[in-house]
């Protein structure tokens, strides 16, 4: 009886043992592996979305795609399915069945169309039926699809086409080095495509460039045997630009006229043209006519039909640069009153003005604001997405019209993106540094129903924490900043740091959004026992006129004080290790990466460089003469910012990597620090990048950040 007294205890300790093993194990957190870091960020780690989620046009219901159904939502939180994909197959009569749900684009509150195998279908749900089907002519790029009148634009190579009810025209025919139809000014100033419809269909603004002028730039493929050389047009600050033009084309007519932006001045490359629109009647078009200087814009007003100026309708300058990023709005209803987009007042906002030039209000938001969202059904009210009192959220706003009065409509905190139904019901989907996501149904900023509450993927990962809070800077400037820490941080111990960098014009880092904006590579690097830290310095996105500003003429300097600032701050952490510090940027993370190695000796034991920019002389006249104005007005500046005069600081190892076939900050700035270390006898490491442009993606993104880490650590080791 003692032995079984003895022994069941036992038993029944060891049992519960076992359990306790089996139930750490079952809840034990799995490390996260790079691959699945970097390939699975926006897959499987990706937090769930109401795909397509919005608003039927002038309905207060709501769509989403789920489970490869088209589902219709009421406010009252009714769901009903509206179409399958296998019955979107049988209904437009398709030989196989569409491999997913479409992405559909609604044009009234019961039609749609999307694109499948280079076809433009509509439908109408309502009916059942295909309305039409607009099938893309081969070869065609930069379409254009109108989906009221079923009429099409593209280019073949430089020249510019129409499609309309099966007839092919041609717009232009040009000389090499003249190209029609396309983005113009290398993407800048709010510049994303080439082509403009008018509401109607029926007439077709477009940009044009005359590159003959500008010079031409190699390009290598080591693909092929012997190497083929691929050339491009680059202008080089200081250096001839193209030569922009607008040409308006009527359907009617058949005829081009182009816009008389040069008056009675000849052709010249001093000048934009830029945030091309069309008033809402078809009448006028406008642009804004920005100097190359960029200290001078104004809004031009042009006739449709014949392409004559008709008035300036307002100038605005500025003692440094100008940089308008959107076409004027015209307010719902009106062909008339229209809104002015402007930083003149220290941040973005609204101005409303009318055609005449009075200036009827404006938003006087203290912060920065965004977009246009939308208007109500009456035009009495507009809605705007901007930054809010923390400038590392994006929240949504109603503004009253013409008062100019602003209400927030998304009272959590978080990154918000919004759609508006046309009474005023809210569709709000938002993430933060605790929420993957939710989406709410709200009105007035009250929440009604949650359609969505995402689960974290990465729960069952060991992840670190996630922090985002505020420094000063030396000059008292408050300076967001985001910081990973190990899931098995211990503030006892000492920690190496990689300092992630960009602090460039029109990117922000810092956001109090899923993973606190940080990549999913960066969680990764932590978990390898690493402090991440990234600061959005002066001269990064969202922080107003002043703080952007602040680096005109002489880039890399202030950012190179707050980068130090924040390097400062880390250093009076207990569970720093101060002698391991590295730092990590592309682009201009790279310039600035390569710029703390140079120009902050010590500072960093180890530096990766990608695609830096070394010397703003090489790099495009659209962005640098911006921020630097031209190599002969700001020698100076160019000449303290040109990196191959500081190779012999470099202290500790730095390592530069490039894709060959980069075309936005080209390999030539890498050839000529490369040459300035052997030149001086300075020990640097280099990577090429084979066939990649200005950034590594696809599958070979593992191997790029492999190679990042792994320098990295060695060389942080001790």
């Amino acid at each position: 009886m003692i032995r079984c007294t003895i022994f069941r205890p036992m038993k029944k300790a060891f049992l519960i043992l076992q359990l306790l093993i089996l139930s750490c194990s079952v809840h034990a957190q799995q490390p996260l592996t790079l691959e699945e870091s970097v390939l699975g960020q926006f897959k499987q780690f990706y937090p769930e979305q109401l795909s397509q989620l919005n608003w039927l046009p002038e309905t207060d219901n709501y769509v989403f795609v789920r489970n490869d159904s088209l589902l219709i939502g009421t406010i009252k939180g009714k769901t009903l399915k509206s179409i399958t994909r296998a019955e979107l197959s049988s209904l437009v009569n398709l030989e196989s069945e569409l491999k997913a749900f479409p992405a559909i684009t609604w044009t009234g509150s019961t039609q749609f169309f999307f694109e499948n195998d280079n076809e433009f279908v509509h439908v109408d749900m309502k009916q059942r039926k295909v309305i039409s089907r607009t099938k893309q002519p081969q070869e065609a790029e930069n379409g254009d699809y109108h989906p009221a009148s079923g009429n099409f634009a593209f280019t073949r190579e430089n020249n510019l086409y129409v499609l309309s009810e099966g007839k092919e025209s041609v717009l232009t025919k040009n000389e090499t080095g003249v190209v029609s139809g396309q983005s113009i000014s290398r993407n800048e100033y709010g510049i994303s495509k080439g082509t403009f419809w008018n509401d109607a269909g029926t007439g077709l603004a477009f940009y044009e460039k005359d590159e003959r002028n500008v010079t031409d730039y190699p390009l290598t493929n080591y693909k092929e045997t012997p190497a083929t050389v691929r050339m491009i047009k680059y202008p080089m600050a200081g250096g001839a630009s193209e030569i922009v033009g607008v040409g308006v084309y009527q359907l009617s007519s058949g005829k081009t006229v182009y816009l008389d932006l040069f008056g009675a001045n000849r052709k010249s490359d001093n000048f934009y043209a830029t945030n091309l629109s069309w008033s809402p009647d078809g009448k006028w078009v406008f642009v804004v006519w920005l100097n190359r200087a960029t200290n001078q814009a104004q809004l031009r007003q042009f006739d449709a039909l014949t392409g004559k100026e008709i008035r300036v309708v307002l100038t605005e300058s500025d003692d440094r640069w100008m940089e308008p990023l959107q076409p004027i709005t015209f307010v719902k209803g009106s062909t008339d009153q229209y809104l002015w987009y402007s930083w003149k007042d220290g941040f973005h906002n609204y101005y409303l003005y009318q055609l005449n030039g009075k200036l009827i209000g404006k938003t006087n938001a203290a912060f920065e604001l965004e977009e246009i969202i939308g208007f109500d059904e009456k035009g009495k009210t507009m809605y705007v997405a901007g930054r809010g009192e923390n400038p590392t959220e994006r929240h949504a706003y109603s503004v009253s019209l013409p008062t100019m009065e602003m209400s927030r409509l998304t009272p959590s905190a978080g990154t918000h993106s919004i759609a508006i139904s046309k009474s005023g019901y809210v569709l709000d989907s938002y993430s933060s540094i605790t929420v993957p996501n939710r989406v709410e149904l709200s009105k007035g900023g009250r929440k009604i129903l949650t359609l969505l509450e995402a689960e974290d993927k990465l729960k069952n990962y060991a992840i670190g924490t996630t922090e985002v809070f505020s420094i000063n800077g030396i000059d008292g400037t408050e300076l967001y900043c985001r910081m990973l820490k190990p899931s098995d941080f211990n503030p006892s111990e000492k920690y190496p740091v990689v300092v992630y960098v960009y602090n460039g014009p029109h990117i922000q880092l810092v956001t109090n959004s899923w993973l606190g904006g940080a990549s999913l590579w960066m969680n990764y690097l932590a978990e390898q026992g690493y402090i991440v830290f990234t600061l959005d310095g002066r001269g990064s996105h969202h922080r107003g006129k002043e703080f952007e500003q602040a680096t005109h003429r002489r880039l890399g300097d202030v950012e190179i004080d707050d980068q130090a600032a924040g390097v400062k701050w880390l250093h009076s952490q207990p569970w720093v290790d101060r002698d391991r510090m590295g730092i990590h940027g592309w682009s201009y993370g790279g310039f600035m990466t390569t710029s703390m190695m140079l120009r902050t000796p010590g500072l960093f034991k180890v530096g990766v460089a990608g695609g830096p920019v070394i010397d703003w002389n090489l790099y495009e006249v659209m962005y640098t003469e911006r921020y630097m104005d031209t190599p002969a007005e700001n020698p100076e500046g160019y000449s303290k910012a040109d990196l191959t005069g500081y190779v012999k600081n470099l202290q500790g190892d730095l390592l530069l990597i490039h894709g060959t076939d980069d075309d936005v900050v080209v390999m030539q700035h890498n050839m000529k620090f490369l040459k300035a270390c052997v030149d001086q006898n300075i020990p640097v490491d280099f990577f090429a990048y084979p066939g990649h442009g200005h950034n590594v993606r696809g599958k070979d993104r593992v191997h790029l950040m492999t190679k990042v880490i792994e320098y990295l650590t060695e060389k942080l080791a001790h």
